[in-house]
């Protein structure tokens, strides 16, 4: 338990602003190729979504981060979204986003990429207008915890989205499963998980903060899902160009899992 208070405690120094720049300005977020890393992660999520199995009432966010492009191709399919973040820095930055206020990072491009690609002819100003309404709670979690968000939400979400969360907060392969273990308590059975992160990293800046990451394979992955009660729909992997290798991080890779929380077995 020492080392996941030692992440905790790293974790004070994280800087929002750099990891923005770092991670969702050019040039891992340009939108001029697909094979660009930022398009190839709104890609994943849109054509999830646009299958129509992922909806229902309540979809959770697990571990935001200061970021809401996770969340662009969800708002359609569900009446509220709840943000979370172990960090209250990230969750000011949300709330700012929710509330409008013109210092925060500019999302827009984002935006206008996403209706794009799901080509509904809708207005980036009202799928950004669709998504503040939706996101209406922005709560601190801990995914270290048996109940990571504690009594604060009642009922179990219809699903789980979850980006670059779980192995960038756990010190060791058996931390990363009880992470994900522990939040698979917040998805009812039958609920859907889309999970987006690192391959084999162990580090990533964000300003003065050098966070460590366990290293995870597309192995580790599926095992942790199997163990969890998860039935795998689709898994794929970005292998990680030499001109996006910035020395923000040692990432190699980045997956994406559609996954789906096996019902509970009648007798």
């Amino acid at each position: 338990m020492s080392s996941i208070v030692a992440v905790g405690e790293s974790y004070q120094k994280f800087n929002p602003r750099a990891y923005l720049q770092n991670n969702y300005m050019p040039p891992r977020a340009d939108f001029s190729s697909e094979d660009c890393v930022v398009p190839w992660k709104l890609r994943c999520l849109a054509e999830a979504f646009a299958t129509g199995d992922i909806h229902g009432r309540t979809l959770i966010d697990v571990g935001s981060g200061p970021t809401i492009y996770q969340l662009l191709s969800a708002c359609d399919h569900f009446e509220e979204i709840i943000a979370t973040d172990y960090l209250e820095v990230n969750r000011a930055v949300l709330r700012r986003w929710v509330q409008g206020e013109p210092d925060g990072f500019d999302w827009s491009p984002y935006i206008k990429h996403v209706c794009r690609i799901e080509g509904k002819g809708e207005q980036w100003k009202e799928k950004e207008q669709k998504l503040r309404g939706k996101l209406r709670q922005i709560l601190p979690i801990d995914v270290h915890q048996p109940e990571p968000l504690g009594s604060q939400v009642c009922q179990p979400a219809d699903a789980l989205v979850s980006t670059f969360c779980l192995e960038a907060v756990s010190p060791d392969r058996p931390s990363f499963e009880r992470a994900l273990s522990n939040v698979t308590t917040l998805l009812k059975p039958g609920g859907h998980f889309l999970l987006i992160g690192a391959l084999e990293e162990s580090f990533y800046l964000a300003g003065e903060a050098k966070l460590s990451v366990v290293p995870v394979s597309e192995a580790d992955v599926k095992e942790a899902l199997s163990k969890s009660g998860y039935h795998i729909h689709n898994f794929c992997s970005y292998l990680m160009p030499p001109s996006l290798k910035i020395g923000v991080d040692d990432v190699t890779g980045v997956f994406f899992v559609h996954a789906q929380k096996k019902p509970v077995a009648c007798d």
